[in-house]
């Protein structure tokens, strides 16, 4: 689904050249929760800008479903870290903003947001407004809105690291629900070692800058996981070592010929 050969990304600005990402190779398949780890500045979110169409790649192609990826596509959808919901609008009002922008008839799409509101555990709030939420309770208001209009991929960029830990196990788990429920292809950047174990299907390991992978690991636990006691608690652990190890490790310097 989501194919990415030989991506680099450089920023040039008025105190130099940052190089963020180099020579990534990446496939992706359809229905797969592949979840991105790293250690801060590795360009985790530069990643799934440029997936996203939000950047240009310098170096490379990046493809979704066989099409080239040059600009913003109304099948791919991102959630970033904050809900960034519109105020004066209702939770139903702004689950069905895609609707809007988008030109779709709001008919076609009203029964929808409803089933997504239930499946999320906000039927009863379509009505209220933002303010009147909690945080996590926003943050499901803008996962049914990424969802509307049933992305073939989503990308989300650590959606719950503004939540507190309980919230964001809570959250975890209703995302996995949610993807064993859509066919959607999810791309998930966290900090949070647990949470790419929660959730994903394999785990891609970044290096500090420029990101280059690491390592991807497989993350072969039946679900649904939780990180409390259960069958797979120990497989659970494990993989959140292992992950751990790698996260820690230092790169040996570049040879003398590469270094910037």
């Amino acid at each position: 689904m989501i194919r990415l050969a030989g991506v680099s990304r450089t920023f040039t600005g008025r105190s130099g050249t940052v190089e963020a990402l180099r020579g990534i190779d990446l496939d992706v398949a359809e229905g797969e929760f592949v979840a991105v780890v790293g250690r801060s500045g590795c360009g985790k979110s530069t990643l799934l800008r440029l997936i996203a169409g939000l950047l240009p790649v310098t170096e490379g192609e990046i493809t979704v479903a066989g099409e080239r990826i040059t600009k913003a596509r109304r099948d791919i959808a991102m959630l970033f870290q904050r809900p960034a919901l519109l105020p004066w609008r209702s939770v139903l009002d702004n689950v069905l903003l895609p609707v809007e922008i988008f030109g779709w008839r709001r008919a076609a799409y009203s029964a929808r947001a409803q089933e997504l509101l239930d499946m999320v555990g906000l039927g009863g709030f379509e009505k209220r407004l933002p303010h009147e939420l909690s945080g996590g309770m926003q943050q499901r208001v803008s996962l049914c809105r990424s969802l509307i209009g049933d992305p073939r991929v989503m990308l989300m960029d650590e959606p719950f690291s503004a939540l507190d830990a309980l919230t964001r196990e809570e959250l975890s788990v209703e995302l996995q629900r949610v993807h064993m429920e859509s066919s959607a292809t999810i791309v998930f950047v966290t900090h949070s070692i647990d949470e790419a174990v929660l959730l994903a299907d394999r785990v891609v390991v970044l290096s500090p800058r420029p990101g280059r992978i690491r390592k991807v690991v497989d993350i072969d636990i039946p679900r649904p996981r939780s990180l409390g006691r259960n069958a797979h608690l120990e497989q659970v652990a494990r993989c959140s070592a292992d992950l751990h190890e790698l996260l820690m490790e230092r790169d040996a310097p570049a040879p003398a010929g590469e270094r910037g």
